[in-house]
């Protein structure tokens, strides 16, 4: 008898005990018994990499380091006490930093704190902000505010929020090395701001960093208000469960005991053998099924809530981060990887679900829904029709249409939107990363492309400084960028010459630009 879609529905549906209100739904994807058999010992290997990895293996060989965020939401799983109690100690830290801001005992110039900056990039920033959206309210104790990135007018715009409350907000500076270029940029700029307004920064400034790192020694020395440690083994896009992200959820006022339980209680479901009753497993499956194990198809996040907007900004850093790697563990070229894109629904049913549709099949869908509508009282939009409805019938509707042209697409379902429920999303894809790197023989928890681009950007800041410096030796002497590049001997550099030039002329007033624009043509000098 041929299987029906309630029948494939209810197979492979995913409701693990323990998850209240969670389940999976992978029945819309290309997964049958036959693959889940074929694929069982790559999953059986990759749940002992990952319990080696709980244990406190090497699982960073690049760096000789331990990856351990697992612990961070339940310190017993480490693998040695001082490692369990300087977590603890850690959180306990930010507990009481959290409950002197809200108590007023620590307080800034002008009275006690309104509002936090967060300055921070990529998991510094990402996972507070994804939370900070989420789970905020109007009874949040502090606005939250965030710099991630080193754009000028971004730094404006966010101080110009600030303008007058200055004096009763706290800054959050996060960084492991302290030598990370946006964040430093971004404390250098904060600093000035407060000085403007004549505010003492070190008076109502934090860091959280690694121990001993440029920030923590600048923190120490200019006597800023506490530092927090940042440690080795948990790296930024998994750090959301650390002072990293707990601590600004603390100051705003969330429910992070909630948080770390949702957490926990992902992290004990997707220990298990059995792939249909562990759904961070089906996930890494119906993963390596679309893709043919190479990534070949995207993953579109499509969450139908307002509140989980942020989620596939999260899970991009989160998932291309850790598997787009050019290298396998044995050294092979690979070019592995899994794109991330999405928005929210209903909104992206106006936007790109025309092509997903209906377009290049180049991807599969992750639904996220969520079952409670609001915290008040449903209202009519039509006779025995709300708002909700609507929602919930475009996402069902959505994946309808999807399948009625082969294209692939999963379910998440939560009860609510809550502290517990971002917990268990959050280690759900997590673990999720962890067992597909295993399946497909990569390290997930390095980023050599990351640091490629820092190294160039050094490089070319170093030409645009040898630049200037030639141009200043020569005050009113135009000369085209490719002119220039070959006077300090880096004529194959013209291209960036002119790149660095044409921007710096638009910015310094010292600067002299002649010509029609173009890259040839264009000369530069600088004034006196």
């Amino acid at each position: 008898m041929r299987e029906t879609a309630w029948d494939r529905y209810q197979a492979m549906l995913c409701i693990p005990e323990g998850l209240d209100g969670f389940r999976l739904d992978v029945s819309r994807m290309a997964i049958d018994d036959g693959f889940l058999a074929s694929m069982e010992p790559r999953l059986q290997a990759a749940l002992t990499a990952m319990e080696k990895l709980e244990a406190g293996a090497i699982a960073n060989p690049d760096e000789n380091r331990q990856v351990g965020h697992y612990w961070l939401r339940n310190p017993a799983k480490a693998p040695d006490d001082k490692t369990s109690r300087e977590i603890i100690e850690a959180l306990e830290q930010a507990r009481n930093l959290a409950a002197r801001v809200h108590s007023g005992v620590l307080r800034g110039r002008d009275g006690a704190f309104t509002d936090l900056l967060v300055v921070g990039i990529g998991g510094s920033a990402l996972g507070p902000q994804l939370a900070a959206d989420a789970l905020g309210s109007d009874r949040d104790r502090l606005e939250m505010h965030f710099l991630d990135n080193t754009d000028p007018d971004g730094f404006d715009r966010t101080f110009r929020k600030l303008q007058g409350r200055f004096g009763t907000t706290l800054v959050l500076v996060i960084s492991k090395s302290g030598g990370t270029k946006e964040t430093r940029n971004g404390m250098l700029e904060t600093q000035a701001a407060f000085e403007r307004a004549g505010v003492p920064f070190a008076d109502q400034a934090v860091a959280i960093t690694g121990p001993g790192s440029e920030l923590d020694r600048t923190a120490e020395w200019e006597g800023w208000i506490e530092r927090l440690p940042m440690f080795d083994y948990v790296g930024g896009r998994t750090s959301q469960t650390s002072v990293v992200g707990m601590l600004p959820a603390m100051l705003q006022g969330l429910d992070v005991v909630s948080l770390m339980k949702g957490a926990a209680e992902m992290d004990e479901v997707t220990r298990g053998r059995v792939a249909h009753r562990n759904p961070a497993a089906l996930l890494a499956l119906a993963w390596h099924a679309a893709g043919n194990g190479r990534g070949e198809k995207a993953m579109v996040i499509l969450p139908y809530k307002d509140r989980l907007v942020l989620m596939s900004k999260y899970l991009q850093q989160l998932v291309m981060e850790s598997l787009g790697k050019e290298h396998d563990l044995q050294g092979n070229t690979v070019l592995q990887g899994l794109t991330v894109y999405g928005n929210k629904g209903s909104t992206d049913q106006h936007a790109y679900v025309q092509q997903l549709r209906d377009g290049m099949d180049n991807f599969f869908a992750v639904f996220i829904e969520v079952l409670k509508d609001r915290a008040g009282t449903a209202m009519d939009v039509e006779p025995g029709v709300t708002s909700g409805d609507y929602l919930a019938g475009f996402l069902h509707g959505t994946r309808l249409a999807l399948a009625e042209k082969g294209r692939q697409s999963m379910t998440i379902t939560v009860r609510e939107v809550n502290a517990r429920s971002i917990g268990m999303l959050i280690a759900l894809f997590e673990r999720a990363v962890g067992l597909y790197a295993a399946m497909v023989g990569i390290n997930a928890y390095h980023q050599p492309g990351v640091e490629a681009g820092k190294k160039a950007a050094g490089k070319l800041l170093a030409l645009q400084g040898r630049l200037i410096a030639a141009m200043e030796k020569e005050p009113y002497i135009t000369k085209s960028a490719s002119e220039w590049a070959e006077l300090i001997g880096e004529g194959e550099e013209a291209e960036a010459a002119w790149m660095m030039l044409s921007r710096r002329a638009v910015n310094d007033p010292r600067f002299l630009c002649e010509g029609a624009g173009l890259p040839a043509s264009t000369r530069f000098g600088v004034g006196g």
